[in-house]
């Protein structure tokens, strides 16, 4: 009983907090793009990428072909379902229940990209797809060309990819494998969505004809690769060092403005022989902003460099519980 007791607080504490409700419209929205991104340019061109909504589509086929009828919303949460006891089981409690909702709403939201405009109204017959072995009745590009349906499917699928690892979720199916490869294999994310996508995209052998299965594999290269750089340009930090006289101003500053920590090297200048005191923090972009004026409105003479860090392990503090109860200390 005191356990489904803790369970109900801990719900309860969850549900009314900020971080719960702003981290729930960023995987609603985020599964919009995939959605968008899977029903506007994968289901009319029948591209498969490496992705489990491409497995679903070529399990859509093959049932259909046999005279079963499931629909892909269904195929794609039925997978899913699969999938998600190992994300539980294997990654974590917060991923798994995370994962879990957007996995959950990925079909819905397809359903509502149908709903809101079918993709029949914008896409228009595609003589290259033909070319390439596609039936004509099925050869259909909305941007009028495989590729560019390609280029747009990539960025979008990775921009909702690296939203949803942001804040320890995924876009459910292969990002949990991806994720599990991340975890113990020590991968990073855009090779862990590559490679595992690489095997997904050949099963589209059964439904596509050889180069539709080439242009899905550059197109999981490709999203690995994107998957990286905007995980990058995401957690890209500063690492500031100064060399200052004031820099014990600069410290109480960073300390107590920017709520950051850092940290103090004696050194000594190789050309003058004098020792000084070398200043080094992590700062977001924004903060190294606010750090340059501060020197520059107080005229503070101090040799500057920063270099930027794309990962940061340990006491960095995302949500800024550490910089509340520094206030409350003060």
């Amino acid at each position: 009983m005191s356990k489904v007791n803790d369970i109900s607080k801990e719900i309860g504490q969850a549900l009314v907090s900020k971080k719960f409700w702003v981290e729930l419209l960023i995987m609603t929205f985020g599964m919009f793009m995939t959605g968008v991104c899977v029903y506007y340019f994968l289901v009319p061109s029948k591209l498969i990428v490496g992705s489990i909504s491409g497995l679903s589509i070529v399990l859509t086929n093959i049932f259909n072909s046999m005279g079963v009828n499931i629909g892909l919303p269904m195929m794609i949460t039925i997978i899913n379902a699969i999938l998600l006891v190992l994300a539980y089981l294997l990654v974590g409690k917060e991923f798994g229940l995370k994962t879990v909702y957007c996995a959950l709403i990925l079909g819905p939201m397809t359903k509502f990209c149908e709903w809101l405009y079918p993709w029949q109204n914008l896409a228009t017959p595609n003589d290259y797809l033909v070319t390439m072995g596609v039936a004509p009745d099925q050869a259909f590009s909305v941007m009028g060309n495989p590729w560019f349906d390609l280029l747009c499917c990539v960025v979008i699928l990775s921009a909702a990819q690296t939203l949803m690892f942001s804040i320890n979720a995924s876009t459910g199916g292969l990002d949990i494998l991806a994720k599990i490869v991340n975890k113990y294999l020590h991968f990073d994310m855009g090779k862990s969505v590559s490679v595992a996508g690489a095997i997904i995209c050949l099963t589209a052998f059964a439904i596509n004809p050889f180069q539709m299965v080439i242009i899905g594999l550059i197109a999981t290269w490709i999203n690995g690769m994107v998957v990286n750089m905007f995980t990058a340009n995401l957690n890209q930090r500063k690492r500031v060092c100064i060399v200052s006289k004031d820099y014990d101003r600069i410290r109480r500053y960073i300390i107590d403005d920017l709520q950051r920590g850092c940290t103090l090297y004696e050194v000594i200048g190789g050309y003058t022989n004098e020792k000084s005191i070398e200043l080094e923090a992590l700062l977001s972009n924004d903060e190294f902003s606010k750090l340059m004026e501060f020197l520059g409105k107080n005229e503070i003479n101090a040799f500057t460099t920063a270099g930027n860090v794309s990962e940061v392990y340990g006491l960095w503090a995302k949500d800024r519980h550490r910089a509340r109860k520094h206030a409350e200390k003060r």
